[in-house]
């Protein structure tokens, strides 16, 4: 099997690295915020850089040109992906959220009006979705989420409470999943709204992460009435519709070029470092264990390759996304207990530390990394969805 891409494919990679030498604020990579830290600066930047790739046709590129896009192939989407990762461009996991997963999903089931007002504006990068799935009482159950959507008239009432709403506080519209039959099973009463976060009777509330900043939200909705038309696809059927979804959010396209980014710096910092007049490049123990995660992305790696072949052969990925997501969330956490073996007391110091080593991005890795593996779907499902959609074992 031939992995090379093609030279057409390797001038469109030179572009891109070279457009985003350029266009990368410097301000950005001052602050180098990782997943989860977004501030009200950081974000102000990562809005203006999205615009800019909308310009250019490059935030959703493999969208139809009607919508915004350039139909580009889905090697070039995955080539844009990673240079964009590896780049640490300014751009946040809402913007991954509303592109590859939301729009998408739009295309797919929503109507002419909903594709040219939602998707276009996607494309552009003037709009921004947050995600309306958990509840207090419904996460890897999702089936059981309890907000009601209840047709009055021309519109419908919801009512209900989501929470971990990544970015709710910043998002112009929730990709909400409502119950809208309490009597029938619980897999099959649920729908799907697009709902405007600036309609009366939504109240947001901040949940501070664990690296001290506001990233996600509880989300309550008191009698909040949308219109017939904000209805995705058909009357619930919304449960197939968000497993889609998921499918395309679980499918990790450009992490690992993310990832071979934070490898390189320990490799640099191991080569660069002493410890008892050596360099911590010769110790064998620290030699492996970087060989270890240099084998294990590179896995990842191939696995979004994969997923990025099937897409281009018009296949829908769905145990294979939960591969991938399993496989890439344990190399993220590997990769960060990793990095703070090898840093040792260096890697446990923030940022207003003089001290502290590749600007505590290993530490703060770290924290974020608990998340990872349970957003999206813990891994335990993800392993579920494996058995019983890839290898074909019973449910039971």
């Amino acid at each position: 099997m031939d992995f090379k891409f093609t030279e057409d494919e390797e001038v469109f990679r030179r572009e891109v690295r070279q457009w985003l030498e350029q266009e990368i604020p410097q301000r950005w990579i001052e602050l180098d915020p990782g997943i989860w830290e977004e501030t009200e600066e950081s974000w102000g930047l990562a809005r203006e850089f999205q615009r800019k790739l909308g310009q250019k046709g490059w935030l959703a590129p493999s969208y139809p040109k009607e919508y915004g896009g350039l139909e580009l192939s889905h090697m070039k989407r995955l080539i844009l992906a990673e240079e964009l990762a590896y780049s640490r461009a300014p751009l946040s996991i809402e913007v991954e959220v509303t592109v590859n997963w939301v729009g998408p999903s739009i295309m797919l089931f929503g109507t002419e009006n909903q594709k040219k007002d939602c998707v276009t504006g996607i494309a552009k990068g003037d709009t921004i979705f947050c995600l309306g799935y958990s509840e207090p009482n419904a996460g890897s159950d999702l089936a059981s989420l309890q907000t009601r959507a209840v047709e009055v008239g021309d519109e419908y009432v919801i009512n209900g409470q989501k929470t971990w709403c990544s970015y709710g506080h910043l998002a112009d519209y929730c990709w909400l999943a409502a119950r809208t039959d309490p009597d029938a099973p619980k897999h099959k009463g649920i729908s799907i709204f697009i709902v405007d976060m600036k309609t009366p009777g939504i109240t947001i509330r901040p949940l501070i992460n664990i690296l001290d900043c506001h990233s996600f939200n509880e989300v309550f909705f008191d009698d909040v009435r949308i219109p017939k038309e904000s209805l995705v696809g058909q009357k619930n059927n919304g449960w197939y519709q968000l497993m889609m979804a998921l499918d395309f959010e679980r499918s990790s396209i450009g992490y690992a070029a993310a990832n071979q980014r934070v490898i390189e710096g320990l490799v640099k910092y191991a080569k660069e470092t002493t410890r008892n007049g050596e360099p911590l490049a010769n110790n064998p123990l620290i030699r492996n264990e970087l060989a270890q995660l240099a084998v294990e992305n590179e896995v990842a790696r191939m696995m979004a390759y994969r997923i990025a072949w099937m897409f281009s052969k018009g296949l829908h990925p769905s145990h294979e996304a939960s591969m991938s997501m399993v496989f890439l969330s344990e190399v993220n956490r590997h990769t960060a207990n990793a990095g703070m073996q090898i840093l040792g007391h260096y890697g446990e110091l923030d940022r207003d530390s003089k001290w502290a080593v590749m600007k505590a991005g290993i530490m703060r890795m770290c924290l974020s990394s608990l998340s990872i593996g349970v957003g999206g779907g813990s891994n335990e499902i993800q392993r579920s969805i494996i058995a019983i959609r890839g290898l074909g074992l019973p449910r039971k």
